[in-house]
């Protein structure tokens, strides 16, 4: 933690960013370009949701550092493809050393490519699904610091978005994993104020077409 304002870094290039990065040039980058940068494309979120599942008990750099195996191991995150995997392909996966090998998180993004086909049934997308979560700016910290962030760990839309895919037969789901999936996707802007970035996501949601 550097002299600036509480939960910010000042980086070698002179910019302030949320502290949680580090000096990792590649958790910078996925800080700076991917975080909280509002995500339309319905396999990049289901790629999110899925890893937010595998990354339970470990770390998201974790994660990040595997992301490649796992888009190569699940067909880059192609749910009409995945839902197609049978035993055969969890057995391939298992032995997969390049991502996490977990039975119980493989067998569940097999069955939440299923559930997000039905999804795209009825909603059309998964966006249009899963932006309807998105929560009112309103109810919003009108200034959102290192205080407000750690006490955002689930909210209310988290939980509820959590609940649905439950009823809907996902698994991995619980709220805090949701309300990662809403940080990392930008359903929310949890830049901190001074952070460089807040206001470059800031100014991406506000031309965001929302789907309908």
């Amino acid at each position: 933690m550097s002299n600036l304002e509480e939960g910010l870094s000042l980086g070698e290039d002179g910019l302030s960013r949320c502290w949680w990065p580090g000096d990792k040039a590649d958790y910078m980058h996925y800080h700076d370009h991917e975080w909280a940068h509002p995500v339309m494309d319905d396999h990049r979120l289901f790629e999110k949701i899925c890893l937010e599942g595998f990354q339970s008990g470990l770390s998201w750099l974790t994660i990040l550092r595997k992301r490649d195996n796992f888009r190569k191991a699940f067909l880059n995150f192609d749910f009409e493809k995945v839902a197609r995997f049978t035993d055969a392909d969890v057995a391939r996966l298992l032995q997969d050393a390049g991502i996490v090998r977990h039975r119980r998180k493989i067998e569940s993004t097999i069955n939440n490519a299923q559930q997000a086909s039905e999804l795209v049934e009825e909603f059309g997308s998964l966006s249009a699904f899963f932006w309807r979560f998105e929560p009112d700016p309103k109810t919003r910290p009108k200034r959102f610091d290192y205080a407000s962030l750690t006490e955002f760990t689930t909210t209310k839309e988290s939980t509820a978005l959590s609940k649905d895919l439950k009823k809907r037969g996902w698994s991995f789901v619980g709220p805090t994993t949701a309300y990662a999936f809403m940080q990392a996707m930008g359903l929310v802007n949890d830049h901190l104020e001074g952070c460089a970035f807040r206001q470059v996501v800031e100014q991406k949601r506000s031309q965001l077409v929302r789907p309908r």
